[in-house]
């Protein structure tokens, strides 16, 4: 039977887990910065440490999970750097004491520097074979990436579950209203096709060495525009944008070909990456590691800093989009 929650999670468990697939595991556990699911390196005897990532109960089911491992082998398999889990008698998801688990291996790496112009380009390359690949067929059991599922839905979760404060929530929903019908207006009037994304695609997901990246932690991995796993890498003023974005298409349509349509979601799908983010805390608040590492979450100036931000996405919606240079 399936755990429901971590409380069940200790060290002993990790170290059941691992064995129960051969290994022999020499007690060195470290836990590594993740809040959606569990990770941990596991040192093994005489052997390189593994790092294990525990699913969150409840959160994808089976076959979402094996589709995203389906992905990433076949990332690597046409040598794309990214990091599938290790299969053990042709299986990728294991369960045992309640707990489903993958095994990877453990890579090394810093950040890349999103200000330097070549290794974008070199990310661009990469992302464009992950979105050649990619666009051959699309998830079929995993979600997409859409104004219901990151806007709506948590609009309604935070206002239902009462999380906004009483003397804030008349401006969230006014606010929040207003936002979705200019979301609703402007992906109706802009044309794409999806596609198999990394879905998180920040620089905390890649891992840079040796002039070269790998792109790691697939777990959001969904269906949706292709500008979604390249947005991320943009920061600074609007011409600072321009010139990484076009850095990266530099490199990326060499392998991929890009529709310049979608550079008009950019600031769409940051807007509903902040609504989704702040559900996302709300609807992990019973987890304890939740309220310890964002113990600013669920204040009133929190949620004041986060009506002020939303204002600012709903004026600049309204501005031109960035440019490719």
């Amino acid at each position: 039977m399936l755990q429901d929650n971590y409380d069940q999670l200790t060290p002993d468990t990790v170290m059941d887990c691992v064995e129960s697939l051969g290994y022999y595991s020499d007690a060195r556990i470290l836990a590594l910065n993740s809040y959606e699911n569990r990770v941990y390196q596991v040192g093994i005897e005489g052997k390189t440490p593994v790092i294990v990532k525990f699913y969150r109960p409840n959160r994808w089911s089976n076959e979402q999970i094996i589709e995203e491992h389906q992905f990433t082998q076949s990332l690597l398999d046409i040598e794309v750097p990214a990091v599938p889990p290790i299969a053990f008698d042709e299986q990728t998801l294991h369960e045992h004491r309640g707990y489903r688990f993958a095994v990877y291996p453990r890579h090394g790496g810093q950040a890349p520097s999103f200000d330097d112009g070549n290794q974008l380009e070199i990310l661009g390359r990469f992302l464009g074979r992950v979105h050649n690949l990619g666009s051959t067929a699309l998830f079929a059991y995993r979600p997409s990436i859409s104004i219901s599922t990151y806007g709506t839905d948590s609009r309604e979760f935070l206002l239902n579950q009462h999380f906004i404060p009483p003397s804030l929530e008349t401006a969230y929903d006014t606010l929040t209203k207003d936002l979705l019908s200019a979301l609703e207006t402007l992906f109706h009037r802009t044309h794409y096709n999806p596609i198999r994304l990394h879905g998180d695609c920040h620089v905390g997901n890649i891992l840079w060495r040796n002039d070269s990246a790998h792109f790691v932690d697939f777990d959001d991995a969904r269906n949706g525009p292709a500008i979604q796993d390249l947005w991320m890498m943009l920061s600074g003023d609007y011409q600072q944008k321009c010139i990484q974005l076009s850095d990266i298409l530099e490199g990326y349509t060499e392998f991929c070909e890009f529709n310049p349509a979608e550079i008009n979601l950019i600031e769409g799908l940051r807007t509903l990456r902040i609504m989704h983010y702040s559900a996302w805390i709300a609807r992990r608040w019973e987890d304890p590691a939740f309220p310890h590492n964002f113990p600013w979450f669920n204040t009133e100036r929190y949620w004041a800093e986060h009506i002020l931000e939303l204002r600012e996405q709903l004026s600049a919606l309204q501005e031109p989009a960035i440019k490719w240079l």
